[in-house]
């Protein structure tokens, strides 16, 4: 393994920032200071003032692996993650097979380990019959349990009170959840079938996929944590009206938190008529008004992850009619360049990126030795050049999918150098793909 001594960075971490120097060893941070010296055998990297950050920690992707690899598989999904500053992910168990019991659960692990470019994680999945998995379940084994309380794949939903109930008091981990009421969008559905039949237009997804689904399914996760003492972590907030549900200030201490996802920063209910199914997403994107509030949020620590829900599906799904056209989006490639266009707005400072996109989830997941640039720490980190600007091209999508929702964008920033456990395995715009990860590991 090559030891790397990074010079004249500007290190953002924990709140602060400081001119400096990283020296990596053996896959480990060995020292951060000034004016360090390299080891005999180290290789010198020259940031030359650009932003050296802990590699972002993605919370939620769909990497699809197994049974919907003619999309993404996590092969092809971690090496996009690479070119976008993710170090480590998390990944949905709702693929084919389901990861609802130990079994799938290890063979992702298994997989993941012959394959995946970045570190990796793998959360189990709750029905409605499986609740005796759920209570077996090593806290070590998975970040979490992700409970689908709107509809999913299958036999994902989780719809019976009893079961919700049984999940919310017993689970050996934190919670996760995908809060939409189902009741809520088949009525709209409904409606909007009477009208426009299977082509409703675009635009009408966020009436469908409605705040008031958002909202009610929310406060229910809500109401069962705080009963029953629950870790509860609400995935991808879209309104205005959940991030008043949430407390503001750090993550530390808190039983209930939220995230929200960065397409909610960038896109809004406009976007659907340049892009229309492309961006249609669980939970929808809605109005600029909620955007605004969700980065306003997210500031404050009301939300207190930004991650991805990265859900690749092919062109030509997305270009079905609207009851056919799936729902998702390729994001890991470009995640954190889109939160930095936040910080070029003023509107988000970059030591909180940092926090809600690295050393959040790393607390709130009690990840082992990560998301903080720290001696000892895994040497997970990403260079980020601010003043080099990044305009994507189709041609250099790495998702199997093959398409961004970024297409003809420019961002005011690129990533220049990405490190996963102290290799270089992204560099000015050069994948290494001999790089593999490690099995994330949790100090429960």
């Amino acid at each position: 393994m090559t030891d790397w001594l990074i010079i004249n960075a500007e290190i953002v971490n924990e709140g602060r920032r400081m001119t400096g120097d990283v020296s990596i060893r053996n896959g480990r941070i060995h020292n951060i200071g000034r004016s360090l010296t390299a080891s005999a055998n180290a290789r010198v990297l020259d940031a030359n003032g650009r932003w050296l950050l802990p590699g972002m920690i993605d919370d939620q992707v769909h990497f699809r692996e197994p049974g919907l690899t003619h999309k993404a598989d996590i092969e092809s999904e971690s090496r996009a993650c690479l070119a976008g500053g993710i170090t480590s992910y998390m990944e949905m168990p709702n693929t084919r097979p389901p990861a609802t019991n130990r079994a799938a659960l290890e063979a992702k692990y298994a997989r993941a380990a012959e394959v995946s470019r970045v570190n990796y994680a793998f959360y189990l999945g709750a029905t409605n019959d499986n609740i005796d998995d759920i209570r077996n379940l090593d806290p070590k084994s998975a970040p979490g349990i992700k409970v689908f309380m709107g509809a999913s794949t299958g036999n994902m939903l989780v719809d019976d009170p009893t079961i919700l109930d049984a999940i919310f008091r017993d689970a050996p981990t934190p919670i996760i959840t995908h809060c939409e009421d189902t009741p809520t969008i088949i009525a709209n559905e409904e409606k909007a079938r009477a009208i426009w039949g299977d082509d409703i237009p675009p635009e009408k997804h966020p009436l469908i996929r409605s705040r008031d689904a958002c909202v009610k399914s929310t406060k229910l996760a809500i109401g069962l944590a705080r009963e029953h003492g629950t870790r509860l972590h609400v995935l991808h907030i879209s309104t205005a009206d959940e991030c008043a549900l949430f407390e503001p200030g750090p993550i530390a201490g808190k039983r209930i938190t939220a995230e929200t996802c960065v397409h909610f920063l960038h896109f809004s209910d406009a976007d659907y008529a340049r892009l229309g199914h492309l961006i249609k997403c669980n939970p929808a994107i809605k109005t600029a008004d909620d955007r605004e509030a969700i980065t306003r949020a997210l500031a404050e620590g009301r939300i207190d992850v930004l991650a991805t829900d990265h859900a690749p599906h092919l062109a030509s799904e997305k270009a079905e009619p609207y009851t056919r056209a799936p729902s998702g989006l390729p994001l890991v490639q470009y995640a954190l360049q889109c939160a930095i266009e936040r910080v070029l707005d003023g509107k988000l400072t970059l030591e909180r990126v940092v926090e809600a996109v690295s050393h959040a989830p790393a607390t709130l997941f009690d990840v082992r030795e990560r998301g903080f640039l720290r001696e000892g720490f895994h040497a997970d980190l990403v260079l980020v050049d601010p003043n080099t600007p990044h305009e994507v091209t189709q041609a250099e999508v790495l998702s199997k999918c093959g398409w961004s929702p970024f297409e003809n964008f420019t961002f005011r920033s690129s990533i220049a150098a990405t490190f996963v456990n102290g290799q270089l395995a992204w560099h000015e715009g050069s994948l290494e793909d001999s790089v593999r990860g490690q099995r994330l590991e949790f100090a429960r």
